[in-house]
């Protein structure tokens, strides 16, 4: 499997729940389109391998998933299990929840995502390799030009969590995930009107990552977090005031 934030995706599993965290695992992935559209999960088998879990727990939980739509099952030759993304991409769902959530907790949630995205990118500064600046930068640039991928919010979140591989902690790209899965979409949809400044604010991380100079890194990156939560916030009164009307 490839390096990054793909080996978080199938890490081995802890042993409570196992079925519910194969579950997560795989719906969190297929959310933040690092299991694309219609492609085809491992087999059962390999699943179970990679997870640390018996076979029948894999089974429970790709049944979890396809009641969740997010995979389809086809049989016979060439058939698997192959990813099913949300239509709309969750947009109408992340909204609706947006709108329940209290200013409070949206605080809450900025200061729990400065602390990982900072501390990712200053371990990310002390130790990343010269591939790793090469991969980030790449990725960076790719942000900067929307108009060649109709995935640009995908972009961000991968943006976020290559910088949590950099960090080489599998534990961190998995929380970095699970706040992506909670939150990120709303970020990327929220900042969308500021992506000129996301652009320019990629670039400042990637540089002080690049020069080894953990402080800075950590700086950008919890500013550039803190910018996202303040188009939240901006999204999440227009979201409330309409439900008002």
């Amino acid at each position: 499997m490839p390096l990054g934030p793909y080996a978080a995706v199938f890490a081995p599993l802890p042993p409570q729940r196992r079925a519910d965290a194969v579950r997560r695992r795989l719906g969190e992935a297929i959310a933040l389109g690092l299991l694309p559209d219609g492609s085809m999960l491992p087999p059962e088998s390999d699943l179970a391998d990679r997870f640390g879990v018996a076979t029948v727990t894999v089974r429970e939980a790709l049944g979890n998933l396809r009641d969740d739509d997010l995979i389809v099952t086809r049989r016979g030759r060439g058939g698997g299990s192959f990813v099913k993304a949300p239509r709309d991409g969750g947009r109408a769902a992340l909204l609706a929840r947006l709108a329940h959530v209290g200013l409070g907790e949206l605080r809450d949630l900025a200061d729990h995502y400065c602390a990982i995205s900072g501390h990712c990118a200053a371990l990310a500064a002390d130790r990343a390799d010269p591939d790793d600046v090469e991969r980030l930068r790449r990725l960076a640039a790719s942000c900067a030009k929307p108009e060649e991928s109709s995935g640009a919010a995908q972009q961000e979140g991968t943006f976020h969590l290559e910088i949590a591989a950099t960090a080489q902690s599998a534990r961190l790209t998995r929380e970095e995930m699970v706040l992506q899965r909670e939150i990120g979409p709303v970020l990327w949809l929220a900042g969308a009107g500021a992506a000129s400044d996301g652009r320019r604010e990629h670039d400042t991380v990637v540089e002080a990552i690049a020069q080894g100079d953990a402080r800075t890194a950590r700086l950008r990156a919890e500013e550039h977090v803190n910018t996202l939560f303040d188009a939240v916030k901006a999204l999440h009164r227009d979201t409330r005031s309409r439900r008002t009307r």
